[in-house]
Parts: structure tokens; sequence; C-alpha cells
């Protein structure tokens, strides 16, 4: 396992060491990973549904449609970083299934492993973050409309909301859903309230809530995530 490999580095460097490039958007194409600064790709050996779908997952891209072999979206440059990767389907992140050592494999380029997932750059999880916590899978609930970010009201918010959040933010599965400003206040609007997830939705946009900016709130019940 690679595990170990990131032990000792925090959530947040962890987190954004994969990108899919050549795609037609961020949630498509060749997977690339970062090592000692070097981003290198995925050998297809053993390459399938199960290690795409642990990609589409950590990037916030919704679920994985397929997993191309043979270079779809072009062939890498650099190192071929990770090969012979064997997944549950289960893991937080590429690096924590089974693999040979980095760097470690008998392949080329034409070989490169790709995926296709069902979130496209409309469902990115730009427009929401956590702040005031201890890393970024960690903090009081923000999104971003009308080019102003806002807290979410604490009403009806549960593990299924958190669940939807941190899903979004390829950060793994929600452990807690703080309410009462755990993380502290915002300062902005509150731009949600009373919002129903069933935890299975790609974005927290997607859940029933009330109309944006309606609330019956105030910054004390701001709401939060904490993601595993």
């Amino acid at each position: 396992s690679l595990a170990g490999a990131l032990l000792a580095e925090d959530v947040d460097t962890a987190e954004v060491e994969i990108r899919l490039v050549g795609g037609p958007n961020r949630c498509s194409g060749r997977v690339e990973v970062l090592h000692e600064g070097v981003w290198g790709t995925v050998c297809d050996d053993g390459w399938d549904l199960r290690e795409a779908k642990v990609v589409c997952r950590q990037l916030g891209c919704g679920t994985a449609l397929s997993a191309p072999r043979e270079s779809k979206y072009g062939e890498g440059k650099d190192q071929i970083w990770l090969s012979d990767v064997n997944c549950t389907g289960t893991e937080a992140s590429l690096t924590d299934c089974e693999a040979k050592p980095w760097g470690d494999n008998v392949c080329n380029h034409v070989e490169d492993a790709s995926v296709e997932c069902s979130g496209t750059e409309m469902a990115e999880p730009g427009p929401i973050r956590l702040v005031g916590g201890p890393n970024r899978c960690a903090g009081r609930v923000e999104v971003l409309h009308e080019e102003q970010w806002g807290s979410v009201c604490h009403d009806e918010w549960d593990l299924n909301d958190a669940q939807v959040v941190c899903k979004q933010l390829g950060c793994g599965d929600a452990v807690l859903a703080p309410i009462a400003a755990k993380f502290g206040r915002g300062l902005d609007t509150i731009w949600l309230d009373d919002v129903n997830c069933t935890g299975e939705e790609a974005a927290l946009s997607e859940c029933p809530a009330r109309p944006w900016g309606d609330h019956n709130c105030y910054h004390g019940e701001d709401a939060s995530a904490v993601c595993s």
C-alpha cells in the first residue's frame, strides 16, 4: 500500500495530488499523479472501473462511467509513476490502493490509464469550501453564489448533507455534521437553509433547500462538516 507515503503529509496536499489531462473537462482524461514534485501517469495494467471510481470520487467528479486504457486521452511525457494499481473502489484516494512501488513498471506511455466520470465542469467543487477548520476537509460550510461566499444554516443539517459536501470536495466520507457555528461564525450572507440531501447528490446545490438567501437564521447557526 502507498498509504504510508501520505501519512507525513496533511490532507490538503494529499488530496490535490491527482488530475485528469487531455479530456473535454476536468472530470475526464488521462490520470496523472504528483510525486516528488513531478506529475506522472498511471500504467493501465490491472486498470478497471474500481480504480476509476476512486479517482472520480477523489476529484469530486461523481461516479465512474468508464476506465479507458491505451492512452485514449493522449500519451504522457514524463514519469510513469504507478502500475498494477488494485483498488477495492472504496478508498478515499488512489494512493490508498495497492500498487507497485513509485516508478516501478514495465510500461510505456501507450499504456497510460484514463477515467471518464459523470461529473463535468458544472459540478466541479469550486463553488463550495470548508472554512475555519484544521484543514480543507473540515470546517464551516460556505457556498459561492452570485460571486459571493456565504454560509449554510443548520436547520435540517445532518450527516447526509455533510456527506454530499465531503464527496463534492473529494474529502472522503462525512464523519461529523456539526451545528451552531462549531468552526466560527460567517460574516456575509446566509445562502442556504433547510438543506435536505439524501447523501447521493454530486453537489450540495443539487439538494432540496429553500431558495438562495431565503432563511430565518443567524450566523450562530452556521453549519459545518468534518470529512474523513
